[in-house]
Order: structure tokens, then sequence, then C-alpha cells
């Protein structure tokens, strides 16, 4: 893996510009974890302070609900961010539980140091309002493709948005991600 405040850095200079002095400083409000596949990074009931930048490997936001039937809300591969928001931002338990595909490092902020660093550098408070304005659009866009669109449309559109997907995720993780089931995607992409 390469160095992880440069992945970070590269990430930010995406959208900003910082001074080494400024990354160096960003950088050491982050805390790396290691994880391994299958290992669980949040759980439900539990109380949540921390946001997840993934470094590398693959992790899934999940919510099971009373029929212990799951939906999975999101995929967090490298350069993406991973949390259950609602919790984070409410200071409730998370209802979201967020575990390893496979084996994978993060980069963990808590809100504290998040709103912090905000405070203090204008870049970065920037950079955290358009991620999570990013972030918004793509709910949206995804809430709308499952009103509109048949599961056909939503997998090929899945896989043609992270083609990486197809081989990195188990097939029932991605149907249900589409909100179908092991045997329905298997009709799909045999037919």
């Amino acid at each position: 893996m390469t160095d992880p405040k440069e992945i970070l850095q590269l990430h930010l200079s995406q959208f900003v510009s910082l001074n080494e002095e400024q990354l160096e400083y960003v950088f050491s409000h982050f805390t790396m974890i290691t994880l391994k596949k299958g290992q669980m990074l949040l759980s439900e009931g539990t109380v949540i302070d921390q946001e997840y930048f993934v470094l590398d490997g693959c992790l899934k936001a999940f919510y099971v609900n009373d029929s212990m039937k799951m939906f999975i809300l999101q995929f967090a591969m490298p350069n993406w961010w991973v949390s259950d928001y609602n919790a984070l931002y409410s200071h409730q338990k998370a209802t979201v539980n967020i575990d390893c595909i496979t084996n994978a490092t993060v980069l963990a902020i808590s809100n504290a140091n998040r709103e912090k660093i905000c405070g203090e550098i204008h870049e970065i408070e920037h950079f955290f309002r358009w991620r999570t304005n990013k972030g918004y659009v793509a709910v949206q866009k995804r809430l709308l493709s499952l009103m509109n669109n048949d599961v056909k449309f939503r997998y090929e559109e899945l896989l043609s948005m992270y083609p990486q997907l197809y081989n990195l995720v188990p097939k029932h993780l991605i149907a249900a991600y589409l909100g179908v089931s092991r045997e329905t995607l298997s009709r799909l992409y045999h037919a």
C-alpha cells in the first residue's frame, strides 16, 4: 500500500489545495485502522463518533431488519468515505453496521477533530461540505433509480459505474444492494 498520507493528500488535492504544513496537520487528526475480512468496523447499537476514509480494501454499510433481511446501503472502496451518518451527526446509537468484504485499511477521524480542522482550515471545511453535498446527490440518484428502474437496469448501471465490484463483491451482496434475491440476480447475469 502507498503511504496513507500520500493517499489522503491525493484525494484531498482533487478538490482543495493544501500546503505541506496544512496536510501534515490534517493528517495528524486521523487514526489508521487495519481490518481483516469479515471484521466489524461498526455495529448497530453502538455509539459512533467517527467517519472512515478507505485506503484499501472493500467494506459494506448495511442494515438488517426484524425479519433478518440484509439491505446494503453502500459499498466503500478505496478513496470512499463510510459511516453511519445519521448516528454520527445526531449523536445517537448506530442503526447501520459496517464490516469488511476484504481485508481493509481505513483512516478514522472523530466528529470533534473534523469540526476542529474545518474551523481552522477553510479549504478542509470546503472539502467536507463538497463531499457531503456529493453524497446527498448520490443518495438521491440511487433512490430515483430504485423508484424508476427495473433491477436489470440497476444491475447494469451499478456494474458500468463500478466494474471492479463484479469480481470483488460476492453476488449475494450485490443482490442485497439492489434489493433482490440472489436467484433473481443470477437469472440476470446468466440471461
